[in-house]
């Protein structure tokens, strides 16, 4: 598998699979048959609400855990420091694992400095291997790079011939 090295040394594969809707019914499924052909990124986030099947796959699939590397993102629901932290814990809890690959800010609303703060201590402390952000103009990924102690190592961009942004 093809690895990109992100700004910390930690290698990412350059494939992943994302199971953006995939009903919570189907996610584990869904993603133990794509680590059974031999997928080893898996791309979730909260507000895809299937956390839960990811995690239930990542434990039956029988891969080893380090051999794998998640990815799932904060919902601006949950942004600001309190909600942030609290909801790392239960994206950690629902993974079924003792650390995230990659965090992401879902999208650049509400608080999302605050959010930010609380990704950084989940990576001093080792819950989370690489920190950054999704879907974030580059004003937005600027200015949080220049005023954040860590700086973001992904910035997630949803790219393919259906989506085009019009610009205003």
């Amino acid at each position: 598998m093809e690895t990109v090295k992100l700004n910390n040394g930690v290698e990412m594969p350059m494939v992943g699979y994302g199971v953006f809707l995939v009903s919570p019914e189907e996610c584990e499924r869904c993603v133990l048959d794509a680590i059974n052909v031999g997928y080893r990124s898996i791309d979730t986030a909260q507000a895809y609400f299937n956390e839960e099947g990811v995690g239930n796959a990542v434990v039956k699939s029988g891969v080893p855990r380090e051999e794998l590397f998640i990815t799932t993102k904060v919902w601006i629901a949950n942004a600001g420091y309190e909600k942030a932290k609290t909801s790392i814990e239960r994206s950690l809890q629902k993974l079924q694992t003792d650390y995230i690959d990659l965090l992401l800010i879902h999208q650049a609303y509400n608080d999302y400095y605050g959010t930010y703060k609380a990704m950084e201590e989940a990576y001093k402390v080792g819950t989370v291997r690489a920190i950054g952000v999704s879907n974030f103009y580059a004003d937005r990924f600027v200015d949080l790079a220049k005023f954040s102690e860590i700086k973001p190592m992904v910035n997630q961009l949803e790219a393919h011939v259906f989506y085009q942004r019009k610009e205003i």
